[in-house]
């Protein structure tokens, strides 16, 4: 149950050093009904510092779109997964949204 004033729905943002960790874990967590859908898109450019070095990197941006309530369990899905050490994953909520397609996201996930 969501408490008032937040959406039920979230999207969570992270980022994949390629395509075939992206789609491996966005088929992941689709099949396992953790998430709705998975958006990878196209690469862009990430300048950051690691341990004690600016790197720049060529990465794909991925969102997960799916339940609040379910948000905690498709990051550790994800995370398992992930190439990274310190894989981004931040929380966004959704506002809202047209009704059915809110059904359909409601329907391809399951319940907490």
């Amino acid at each position: 149950m969501t408490a008032p004033g937040e959406s039920e729905f979230v999207i969570v943002y992270s980022t994949f050093p390629d395509r075939e960790a992206a789609e491996k874990t966005g088929r992941t967590l689709v099949e396992a009904k953790l998430a709705a859908c998975v958006n990878i898109l196209a690469p862009m450019t990430s300048i950051f510092e690691w341990e004690g070095a600016l790197e720049t990197a060529s990465e794909f941006p991925v969102l997960i779109k799916t339940r609040r309530l379910l948000a905690g369990r498709a990051i550790e899905a994800a995370k398992a997964l992930h190439p990274y050490t310190v894989p981004c994953f931040l929380i966004l909520p959704v506002a809202g949204g047209n009704s059915d397609y809110l059904a359909w996201a409601r329907a391809q996930t399951r319940e907490q």
